[in-house]
């Protein structure tokens, strides 16, 4: 701690009076650096990150290799947008993206601000391919604060409020969770109900999933689930999305979650991770899909900003020299351990769930309904911060805690964070 006075109760009294309420700091913290998988606040007090901007640095905070590249870039372009010039690092990270996810296949990629603004624009691209206007999402999914995306989005509260009303013709259906009894065969038996009594296949767009839904709670879509998500998108000409803003870029083990199920998507949304902490999204997807809108109808002034594309590139480039994917499975592994063996100990742990270096704890009351306790969990992300590491909360719910710690963080760290949690947990329950 510095031996000044504190500057965190000044400031968080400044952002009392000018930032709204509806916008939350889960933290009643202001950082003043960062680095790796590390921050520390305006008074010195260092933390371990495993929020990581929710799900944005996984590559950790300040990369040698990304600031080096947005430096290099910032002295010949930082804008000139897409839509009057094209430049390189734009029409370079659309190739290696659609070289990614497309394979052998012709994709084709466009790039905008944020992850509701991929989603957006991924499902005009789907209503312009098919001409028809209904899109299916799944409860406990979410999709970003823009109207579309909250009403794709399947949680009510903090996200709809009194919002509304909401864009027509969206329609949810039941995402599988095997903690709560929900198989891939009830969620594929809902949907079927859903398209007999509420919509035909035929007025039916699109229908956008996450592989593993991020704020829903860390719960994994299981590979055959995609699979026949892949089939019945085929029959009825549907276009199948893939929302991978949390997941993709190496959180779940591999470069993108869809991946685990060996399907190949129509349309894929990223942001977050993808530009290493700058902001940038898109729509990667298969070409004659992508060329459907009319010249004009897709843009954005900000949209595959140059300092954010040559900063995607640098990820890129990180994570194959790094070998990220590999490190992300060793940490993945040693923190789930480490998660099963506090929940061996604490039977508030109702469960330890998700997927490589993206997972998450349920924690519920010590019923047998195994009611969500969001109060609890709220309480131990209150003490986790108090000893040093920094959590948040999600799930319908909010009793899941989930862990996005950066792929960079070091085994060290791993237990170190466990060893806080461990005790945050002691001093919450006892």
């Amino acid at each position: 701690m510095n031996s000044q006075v504190d500057q965190t109760p000044h400031l968080l009294r400044q952002r009392d009076q000018f930032v709204p309420r509806g916008l939350v700091t889960a933290h009643p913290l202001v950082i003043d650096r960062a680095q790796g998988a590390e921050l520390w606040d305006v008074d010195g007090q260092r933390y371990l990150d495993f929020v990581g901007g929710i799900g944005v640095l996984n590559i950790g905070h300040n990369h040698p290799k990304v600031v080096a590249a947005v430096q290099a870039q910032l002295h010949k372009v930082s804008h000139a947008c897409f839509q009057v010039v094209a430049y390189k690092p734009y029409l370079d990270l659309a190739q290696r993206l659609c070289e990614m996810i497309g394979g052998e296949e012709h994709y084709k990629a466009a790039f905008f601000t944020s992850g509701a603004e991929a989603v957006e624009n991924a499902v005009k691209i789907a209503r312009a391919h098919t001409n028809r206007s209904a899109v299916i999402s799944f409860r406990g999914g979410f999709h970003g604060r823009t109207l579309l995306g909250t009403t794709l989005t399947g949680m009510s509260q903090p996200y709809k409020q009194n919002f509304g009303p909401f864009a027509p013709e969206v329609f949810h259906t039941p995402f599988p969770n095997a903690y709560r009894g929900v198989t891939s065969e009830m969620a594929l038996k809902a949907l079927d109900e859903l398209l007999a009594t509420q919509v035909a296949p035929e007025q039916v767009a699109a229908i956008i999933i996450e592989p593993v839904q991020g704020d829903g709670g860390f719960l994994a879509a299981p590979a055959p689930f995609l699979q026949a998500l892949r089939e019945l998108t085929d029959k009825h000409g549907i276009v199948l999305i893939l929302d991978e803003i949390q997941t993709g870029f190496g959180r779940t083990g591999k470069w993108f979650g869809f991946q685990h199920a060996g399907i190949q998507p129509d349309l894929v949304t990223v942001a977050k991770s993808l530009a290493g902490g700058l902001p940038l999204s898109g729509v990667v997807g298969k070409a004659d899909i992508m060329d459907s809108p009319l010249p004009g109808g897709l843009g954005g002034t900000y949209g595959g900003n140059a300092l954010s594309c040559a900063a995607a590139l640098a990820v890129i480039d990180a994570y194959e020299e790094e070998k990220l994917l590999e490190r992300g499975d060793v940490l993945g592994k040693r923190l789930r351990e480490g998660l099963l063996q506090l929940q061996r100990r604490h039977p508030q742990i109702g469960d330890v769930r998700g997927t490589g270096f993206m997972l998450a704890i349920e924690l519920i009351k010590d019923d047998e309904a195994r009611s969500p306790d969001a109060d609890l969990n709220q309480r131990v992300i209150d003490e986790a911060r108090k000893g040093g590491l920094l959590v948040i909360k999600c799930g319908v719910y909010r009793n899941v805690l989930r862990f996005l710690a950066p792929l960079v963080t070091t085994e060290a760290q791993i237990d170190e964070a466990l060893q806080i949690l461990q005790a945050a947990l002691a001093r919450v329950l006892n």
